[in-house]
């Protein structure tokens, strides 16, 4: 895709591994400097590296547990610190487990919202007043076809990605007048636990494929990395508030997604 993004800055958050990395990858290759905020420094450390001896862009590792308010914003502080201003803000770092809907405690979906809604608030409202100063701010939020499509048995998980549809399309409203536009990926790519899940559950990973259009898993960097690359870019300017489904169509009539739980 060239080098859209030279000059501008990008922070990913759980940019070591999975969907996070590709998207990382993506940004660098197309020219941006990147900060890689991870709760394992190792793996933001070693991507950070690998994204310098790559692509030649300045990339920093930095610890942070998003759960904690006070981590989000030194995270975002330290980024305007190390890359000098942050045109690109990323959040892409969350988590589920499968139980059902009766079993969840108030703590579990505590701790879902604190992962997964509070941490991309608590970034957006830091990035904000620097991305106002600078006329000029992409974000770019994960969401999830679990909510969407509301599959079974990760009620938190769903209900805080679709929180942060609704907080996304909120700020794509407010932000829009100072040059900043705020848009979500929906994706369906690979990563470490994908792989884990689906060499488990042959079965299901066949049912799973058979609903996909284009016939195969994603992959983080080729096929969610150009979207990030665009929804980031001057390019996209006037594309704000939207959901991107970025699954090879299986959102379209939905996948069988159902995990074993304990009843």
């Amino acid at each position: 895709m060239g080098k859209m993004l030279e000059g501008r800055t990008a922070l990913v958050t759980g940019g070591g591994q999975g969907v996070g990395q590709g998207i990382a990858r993506a940004l660098a290759e197309a020219g941006a400097d990147i900060v890689i905020a991870q709760r394992r420094i190792e793996e933001a450390e070693r991507e950070a590296a690998w994204l310098r001896d790559t692509h030649g862009v300045r990339a920093f590792a930095q610890a942070v547990d998003v759960t904690q308010a006070d981590d989000v914003n030194r995270m975002i502080d330290s980024a305007v610190e190390q890359l000098g201003r942050l045109d690109i803000l990323v959040n892409n770092a969350g988590g589920s487990f499968p139980k059902r809907l009766e079993n969840h405690t108030d703590e579990d979906m505590a701790r879902s919202f604190d992962l997964n809604y509070w941490a991309v608030f608590r970034a957006m409202r830091a990035a904000f007043p620097f991305m106002k100063k600078q006329g000029y701010g992409r974000i770019i939020n994960l969401g999830s076809l679990n909510g969407v499509n509301a599959h079974m048995f990760t009620v938190a998980y769903n209900a805080s990605k679709e929180a942060v549809r609704a907080l996304t399309r909120t700020a794509a409203v407010e932000w829009g007048s100072y040059g900043i536009t705020c848009n979500i990926i929906c994706p369906s790519a690979t990563s470490p636990q994908a792989k884990d899940y689906f060499a488990a559950n042959p079965e299901m990973t066949e049912k799973i494929l058979a609903q996909v259009p284009a016939g195969r898993f994603g992959d983080a960097t080729q096929d969610i990395g150009p979207v990030a690359v665009f929804l980031a870019s001057e390019g996209s300017a006037y594309t704000t508030g939207n959901t991107f489904f970025v699954d090879g169509g299986g959102h379209i009539n939905g996948v069988p997604w159902r995990p074993e739980v304990e009843d």
